[in-house]
C-alpha cells in the first residue's frame, strides 16, 4: 500500500511501506497475564491457516496499521542531520540486550501516555516504544483520542498539521474497510483489535537533543468476535523515530515505517474469535521503561 514517498509513505517500487503510526496498544497499564490461546476453531479452522501476503486479511491489516502515512506525506523529513554520535560518543549504535539499568521508570504520565522520559539514549528508546504502543492503539480511531494522543507524542509545532492530515485519513472509507461502522464505531457484538507490541529498540543515532531509534514492533488488527469477516490477524514491522527534545521531553518530529523483519508462522492452533475478544478487553498494554 502506497500512501506517499515521504514522512510515512510507502514505496510501491520495494514493496516495502513507511508508516510512523502504525501501531502502540492498549490504554491500560501493566499487566503480567497472557491469553492461553487453547482450542477452538480459529476463524475458520482448528490451525492457523497459510496468509499470503497478497490476500485481502494482509491488505486491510496493512490498511490499519498503515493509515496515518499519510500524515506526514508533505511535511518533509525529520531532523536526521543534527547529530551522528550514539549515546555519549562514537558512531552508529549496536544491538543491546533490553535488561535493567537500574534507573528509575518515569512516573509522570500525559494522559494514559508515559512522560518525562531522561535526558539520554535510554530515555529516548524508552519514549519511542511507548509512543509507538499509543498510535498503534484502537484509540486512534476515535477523533477525539486520537488528538489527544497526537499531542502527548509530537513536537508542537508539527501537531496542528498532523491533526488535520490524520482527519482526513481517517474517513468514512477507511472504516467500512477495516469492518467498522462509518463513523468509526464497532459492530455490535464485536470488539475492534488494533494493537502493537513492541520487541526490542535499537538507537541509530542519538546527540544532544536529537535521536533516531528504531522500535521492532509485532500488529494485531481485525474484529473478535462471533460472525466477523475481518479475523484478527499479526504483523510484524519496524517503526523509525526521529524525536527531538521539547518541552523536557523527548517528541516525535517525524517517522516512517518498514515492513518486517518477520519470522516463520509457527505451528500454534489459533484460538476462538471469543477467545481473543476476551483477551483484548482482559489483558492491558504495557508502560515500557528501561
Amino acid at each position: 500500500m502506497s500512501l506517499g514517498d515521504d514522512g510515512y509513505g510507502g514505496d510501491s517500487r520495494s514493496g516495502r511501506t513507511d508508516d510512523g503510526y502504525s501501531t502502540l496498544g492498549g490504554t491500560r497499564q501493566t499487566r503480567t497475564r497472557f491469553a492461553d490461546g487453547t482450542g477452538g476453531d480459529g476463524y475458520g479452522g482448528s490451525r492457523r491457516p497459510a496468509r499470503s501476503s497478497r490476500s485481502l486479511t494482509m491488505v486491510v491489516g496493512v490498511v490499519v496499521l498503515l493509515v496515518a502515512a499519510i500524515a506526514f506525506a508533505n511535511m518533509g523529513g525529520g531532523s536526521d542531520d543534527n547529530g551522528s554520535s550514539s549515546g555519549s560518543g562514537g558512531g552508529k549504535a549496536g544491538a543491546a540486550p533490553t535488561a535493567a539499568t537500574g534507573t528509575k521508570p518515569v512516573t509522570g504520565k500525559n494522559g494514559t501516555i508515559a512522560s518525562g522520559f531522561a535526558h539520554n539514549e535510554q530515555g529516548a528508546q524508552s519514549a519511542a516504544t511507548n509512543y509507538a504502543v499509543a498510535l498503534g492503539s484502537a484509540e486512534m480511531f476515535n477523533a477525539t483520542a486520537r488528538r489527544r494522543i497526537l499531542q502527548a507524542t509530537h513536537d508542537p509545532a508539527v501537531v496542528e498539521r498532523l491533526q488535520t492530515d490524520m482527519d482526513k485519513a481517517y474517513s468514512a472509507s477507511l472504516f467500512k474497510n477495516v469492518g467498522l461502522n462509518e463513523d468509526g464505531s464497532t459492530p455490535s457484538g464485536l470488539t475492534f483489535v488494533s494493537r502493537t507490541v513492541p520487541v526490542g529498540t535499537k538507537v541509530v543515532k542519538q546527540s544532544g537533543d536529537t535521536a533516531t531509534v528504531e522500535v521492532w514492533c509485532t500488529g494485531l488488527v481485525g474484529l473478535a468476535g462471533q460472525g466477523s469477516t475481518k479475523p484478527v490477524t499479526e504483523t510484524w514491522f519496524t517503526i523509525t523515530e526521529n524525536l527531538k527534545w521539547v518541552q523536557n521531553d523527548w517528541k516525535i518530529e517525524s517517522s516512517n515505517q518498514t515492513e518486517g523483519p518477520t519470522p516463520v508462522t509457527g505451528d500454534n492452533r489459533a484460538s476462538t474469535a471469543d477467545d481473543i475478544a476476551g483477551a483484548v478487553e482482559e489483558y492491558g498494554g504495557f508502560t515500557y521503561a528501561r
